[in-house]
């Protein structure tokens, strides 16, 4: 017997990956001294927050999930821990102090959406097929990330 996810479970992850995506943007945004990189990292935050919007509007629509737990809160604290450690580790703010930061930021942030998209591919697996087009509109959130991010990349080294 195959073992189903909610799709609410995944769009609680895409909801926490999207805020510390926002965090980490505002973090680089604060560390360039370059107006126009500013302005890019603050848009990609202001995308997160747009994201991040569009997903809480998915989970509304969804039945409301209520995970099993051992006390409240316990399925929740671990999605953002999970998405705190993994795709957004803090490690990543001691490397944006070193040489190259800018496109280290930039690198790490498009690894992140890659991860994302991965994840989101993998899940759609285990979903139950009435809610793989909200899991496509999910990769496609990502993939628009990531393409932005490469495309900034991109343009700053041809500087």
């Amino acid at each position: 017997m195959a073992v189903f996810f909610d799709v609410s479970e995944v769009l609680q992850f895409a909801i926490r990956i999207e805020e510390r995506g926002e965090d980490f943007y505002r973090r680089v945004a604060g560390k360039v001294s370059d107006s126009e990189l500013k302005n890019i990292f603050t848009f990609l935050a202001d995308e997160e927050i747009v994201h991040k919007k569009i997903f809480t509007e998915m989970v509304g629509k969804i039945t409301k999930y209520e995970p099993p737990e051992t006390y409240p809160g316990e399925y929740f604290q671990y999605l953002r821990s999970y998405a705190d450690s993994i795709i957004f580790p803090s490690e990543i703010e001691r490397e944006l102090d070193t040489q190259g930061g800018v496109i280290k930021a930039i690198d790490f942030g498009i690894r992140r959406e890659l991860d994302s998209i991965m994840y989101y591919l993998e899940t759609k697996a285990v979903v139950p097929e009435t809610q793989h087009s909200v899991m496509d509109k999910i990769i496609e959130e990502e993939r628009t990330h990531f393409v932005r991010l490469s495309s900034l990349k991109s343009k700053i080294q041809k500087r």
